[in-house]
């Protein structure tokens, strides 16, 4: 399927924003990929995201792709910041004084976020819609693949509109000043000191608790990597700090808890010099796969399609398998255990374990 227009073609395209104002670090380094071939299309644009206030940061660190950021006013209908009416018109209004010449929404599946986009004024719109739901222009916009992973959804969009594609990995530039703040809280830069790195990063916090496996688990994975000889490091939000605090206390050996020290750029550098991360479905996961370090990644509650790694060899999801049970006739969940997590880790890291011990 391929639009009646190539976007890539339209030399008077100067200005475009996107609409992506989802909370989490993953939602917008998966859509890296995209922004990537966007650029690369339109490399004189000016592109500007409309995100959360966090996401000024991520612009500010993906300059290369990103030139502006304005932030999302809410919009009824949209979960992720309470609407405000009053502050609505204004920055509509703001808005489509700066004419831009596209607009692309790229915050789902288009039920409510395509109205907004289109009150943007921008002379196209293009991105998402549901079948049997609002659909802007036909030419322009792509019935949502929701059985895609996410970081090709946002690919099958940029491909339906003519864009060339510029590879699916993702990517996150990392700063001296993170390396810097790293050091600050007495984690040193081995590549300096010419010493492997011989530590692993445990990550147990998620953005909703149905996400999250037992902080048990994660102690007595801990535990039986820091006896191959390798130091353990907690890391997590400043929220999360209960979480690495109890695992602390039930494991047999030392680790460092880093968790709400580290900055997104520190946790990259930290992550950067890592062996590898285990973790729950959340936004590190996606940071591993940008810095193209291993990890296992422990799918609770949500789709691996969707969220996993694509690179399997650098990166391994587990899951709950389904099998069925004659004694309670019927199918039921396997979870994911700790000699699950165990194996696929001792097999990813083969070479270091013999290194370390």
């Amino acid at each position: 399927m391929s639009p009646k227009h190539q976007l890539s073609k339209q030399l008077s395209i100067s200005r475009i924003a996107i609409v992506r104002s989802l909370p989490g670090l993953g939602d917008l380094l998966c859509t890296i990929p995209a922004l990537r071939a966007l650029r690369k299309a339109f490399p004189q644009t000016q592109i500007t995201l409309i995100g959360l206030p966090w996401a000024r940061s991520f612009v500010e660190r993906f300059s290369h792709y990103l030139d502006e950021f304005l932030e999302f006013p809410g919009y009824p209908g949209i979960p992720e910041v309470p609407p405000c009416v009053e502050k609505l018109p204004k920055f509509l209004t703001s808005v489509q004084e700066q004419c831009f010449d596209l607009a692309l929404q790229m915050h789902g599946n288009g039920i409510v976020s395509n109205s907004f986009t289109v009150l943007l004024g921008a002379a196209i719109n293009a991105g998402f819609y549901l079948p049997g739901h609002y659909c802007p222009h036909p030419d322009y916009f792509l019935p949502y693949p929701d059985d895609e992973p996410e970081i090709w959804r946002h690919l099958r969009l940029m491909d339906f509109l003519g864009i060339q594609l510029q590879g699916d990995d993702l990517e996150f530039p990392l700063q001296a000043e993170d390396f810097m703040a790293l050091q600050q809280l007495g984690i040193g830069d081995s590549r300096k000191s010419g010493r492997e790195t011989s530590f692993v990063c445990i990550h147990p916090g998620a953005s909703v608790s149905e996400k999250r496996w037992s902080l048990e688990n994660f102690a007595i994975v801990a535990d039986a990597i820091a006896a191959w000889g390798f130091q353990i490091v907690l890391t997590g939000t400043k929220s999360e700090t209960n979480l690495t605090q109890s695992i602390a206390k039930m494991m047999h050996s030392q680790p460092i808890d880093l968790a709400g020290q580290t900055s997104l750029g520190a946790m990259a550098a930290l992550l950067s010099q890592a062996c590898l991360l285990i973790c729950n479905d959340t936004g590190v996961s996606h940071l591993a796969a940008a810095l193209q370090i291993k990890s296992v990644v422990i799918f609770t509650n949500s789709p691996v399609y969707r969220w996993a790694p694509l690179n399997r060899q650098l990166h391994r999801s587990l899951s709950p398998k389904q099998f069925v049970s004659v004694e309670k006739s019927g199918a039921c969940d396997l979870p994911v255990t700790p000699e699950m997590v165990i194996s696929q880790v001792e097999e990813l890291l083969q070479k270091e374990v013999v290194n370390v011990t």
